[in-house]
């Protein structure tokens, strides 16, 4: 997941299944302006294959967006 901070905010960037329950917590803190690469190893959140949603809080910038993990 790779996402661009125009100023520096607190960053939240969490992982939902399908029915919208939350299953991991990505990023939980204070970062800097700058572009960020969060690569995502499903074994240590025990993902299986299917369709999830990340949702991204940066500020007052709210994104959404759909993944699919494939095993």
């Amino acid at each position: 997941i790779i996402y661009t901070l125009p100023f520096d905010s607190e960053v939240k960037l969490k992982i939902f299944d399908s029915i919208g329950s939350e299953v991991a917590t990505i990023v939980n803190e204070f970062q800097k302006a700058g572009t960020y690469n969060v690569k995502l190893n499903i074994s240590n959140y025990n993902l299986a294959s299917g369709v999830y949603f990340y949702h991204l809080k940066a500020g007052n910038h709210i994104q959404t967006k759909k993944m699919i993990i494939l095993k």
